[in-house]
């Protein structure tokens, strides 16, 4: 929900679910509104659908695991750069914040949170190049308005995700694209 039209309210880093009264002067007069977009419809009082978030989550599929016997811990090795990365993109709860702070409702931040995370991880490269495309093209799908770059997202989110995964997410999508088109889409390069 927005407090006086900040979405989670004034305090930076924090979920309305985390903010206490304490955090507001004796007698303040608080505006409660629900998020507003078009791909997050008012359903009753602050209760919005925030289904569309769902379903940009379930375009992006699986992450193929190979059966068998479990494989030694240290096979795959992660720079920690790259780990870190993938677990601060992997914090994103799905709030909707980045939505409804963003001047034109769009969901960049939290669908490159979703792709960073698994782009950066080993278990994720199977699938990579079909989970951008999926998740972009259903992001389309829900109306969500395109990212330009005001940043309003980054400073709503309580989980304070950076607005590099909207980047990473577009490095991606162009690279899936000229692989597809380079290989006529059959994965054959």
């Amino acid at each position: 929900m927005m407090i006086n039209g900040v979405a989670h309210g004034p305090i930076e880093g924090t979920a309305v679910c985390q903010l206490h009264m304490r955090h507001f002067a004796d007698g303040a007069e608080l505006v409660i509104e629900p998020w507003r977009a078009r791909a997050f419809p008012v359903l009753k009082d602050l209760i919005v659908d925030r289904s569309a978030l769902d379903r940009v989550i379930s375009a992006g599929g699986f992450v193929s695991v190979p059966a068998g016997a479990a494989p030694d811990a240290n096979v795959l090795q992660v720079p920690k750069q790259s780990s870190e990365a993938a677990m601060d993109a992997a914090a994103c709860i799905g709030c909707g914040a980045c939505v409804a702070a963003c001047p034109n409702a769009s969901a960049a931040l939290f669908t490159g949170a979703k792709i960073a995370h698994l782009a950066l991880l080993p278990q994720g490269q199977p699938e990579r190049r079909h989970r951008v495309t999926q998740m972009v093209e259903q992001m389309d799908a829900e109306l969500f308005g395109n990212c330009s770059w005001h940043g309003e997202c980054q400073a709503a989110c309580p989980k304070r995700i950076s607005i590099d995964v909207i980047a990473r997410m577009n490095r991606e999508y162009f690279r899936a694209a000229i692989t597809w088109s380079s290989d006529g889409g059959d994965g054959s390069s």
